[in-house]
């Protein structure tokens, strides 16, 4: 039991980053080559209008799009629509079982108490590039990242960051991006960008 404790606790402890700012990047295509003009418009979905967080979230996006030589344009003459989703929950963890039968092994209950003083989220962006002439989807990239802050306007800067550190990225499909957090209180800057191994 004490053993299973110490892993659950070493666990929570790299679900919250303390060694730093990192974030895990996905690509659903890497090596993806955006051709055409480098221009976009923001598809929304109609809770994105209504949200007040929503705003400031487009304003970091711009900001690093156009760092990748992006520029927003009118709806109609932008090559690429830009889907936005992102959202925070609370993280889980969860301690496996291979020895069960099938069907049988139920997730174990939340614990009675909270390691290192707070509830781990897991926070979560998938930016997705769509051709607006074709609709064929041609770049879509995730990032995640966990911390003890519910609020995801405080993890949007890490994720944007992370999600565009490289663009497009390459293969293999997943990345492991560092960040050292701006002492103003600004975008943080890429420290480090690492393929994830299988």
């Amino acid at each position: 039991m004490k053993a299973i404790l110490i892993c659950a606790a070493l666990a929570a402890a790299s679900l919250t980053g303390c060694a730093g700012l990192n974030a895990d990047v996905h690509t659903a295509n890497p090596s993806a080559v955006l051709q055409g003009e480098r221009t976009y418009t923001i598809a929304r979905i109609p809770s994105q209008d209504s949200s007040a967080d929503h705003p400031q979230f487009e304003t970091m996006l711009r900001d690093e799009l156009a760092k990748n030589g992006f520029t927003d344009s009118a709806a109609k003459s932008a090559h690429y629509l830009l889907s936005i989703a992102y959202d925070t929950r609370p993280a889980a963890i969860g301690v496996g079982a291979t020895d069960c039968a099938p069907g049988a092994c139920n997730r174990s209950p939340e614990p009675p108490f909270s390691l290192f003083g707070g509830r781990a989220y897991q926070h979560g962006l998938t930016l997705r590039f769509f051709e607006q002439s074709s609709g064929q989807e041609v770049y879509k990239v995730s990032a995640a990242s966990s911390d003890r802050d519910p609020d995801p306007l405080h993890a949007m800067p890490v994720l944007v960051k992370s999600a565009l550190a490289k663009f497009p990225f390459d293969a293999p499909p997943d990345w492991r991006v560092k960040l050292r957090a701006d002492q103003a209180g600004g975008v943080p800057a890429v420290v480090s960008l690492k393929p994830l191994q299988p």
